[in-house]
């Protein structure tokens, strides 16, 4: 299992109601690495994830998860990014961030550290003192990811969080991410239902089909790094792009309104 962060296999997952969300499904994701998840909404994608995180367990197969050593410990190897910002309104975003260290009763000079740092990472260090209702979308989603990465995790989950931004925000956000994880060295397991911003980010594309969840496809994106407006706006992007819908299109045949 030497370079594997994630390896799933033979896993499937049926929730009470006897609907079958994923499976079987095999995946290895490499440390290091950025890994998009792609497919219809319903095919299992954020079930996967939370599946990885530990937030459910899977109905078969086994789902296994490689920390750094010593760090096992109440879930500090994963960060998790929501589609949603799930902030608490009635406190700062210094405090937001810095609920994962509370948890774990960090001490108090660590985590102060600790949060400034995650701040500065995601641009937000003047913004400590402010509170949720006075952000903006893309603000609000900063301050999740910073406290994702407060204490400093080796795998980061983000589940399409940002499907609700504008095109504007969201271009920044995903350049923001790109730079992060160059610099920060994590692996990454990003959860989509676009196309352009899976072929954006990623060096792989892992394509699912309609419920139960299936990989399909998995698409190498072989483009030079870093990444910016050269790639976006190139013939090979415009490729990859037409690579990974062509892939994609089958998972959407015989669903409604296809």
């Amino acid at each position: 299992m030497a370079g594997l962060a994630v390896s799933l296999r033979a896993v499937t997952k049926v929730y009470d109601n006897g609907v079958m969300a994923l499976g079987p499904l095999d995946l290895d994701v490499t440390k290091g690495e950025f890994v998009s998840l792609l497919g219809p909404s319903g095919c299992g994608k954020s079930t996967a994830l939370r599946l990885i995180a530990g937030l459910n367990a899977p109905t078969s197969g086994t789902v296994g998860v490689f920390h750094r050593p010593g760090e096992e410990r109440a879930g500090h190897s994963i960060g998790f990014v929501f589609q949603e910002p799930t902030l608490m309104p009635w406190t700062s975003v210094r405090e937001n961030v810095r609920l994962p260290l509370k948890l774990a009763r960090a001490a108090a000079a660590e985590a102060n550290a600790r949060v400034s740092e995650a701040l500065t990472q995601v641009g937000l260090a003047e913004f400590a003192d402010a509170y949720p209702r006075e952000l903006s979308g893309g603000m609000k989603m900063r301050v999740s990811l910073a406290r994702a990465l407060v204490t400093d995790p080796d795998l980061l989950l983000m589940d399409e969080p940002f499907a609700a931004l504008d095109e504007i925000t969201r271009f920044r956000l995903n350049n923001d991410l790109l730079s992060l994880w160059r610099n920060l060295h994590k692996t990454v397991i990003f959860v989509t239902h676009s196309v352009f911003e899976s072929v954006y980010l990623s060096q792989r594309v892992v394509v699912m089909s309609a419920r139960p969840g299936r990989i399909t496809a998995e698409i190498r994106i072989d483009a030079p790094e870093p990444r910016g407006e050269e790639f976006r706006t190139s013939v090979d992007y415009a490729g990859y792009c037409r690579e990974v819908s062509n892939a994609l299109a089958p998972s959407y045949s015989g669903l409604p309104g296809s």
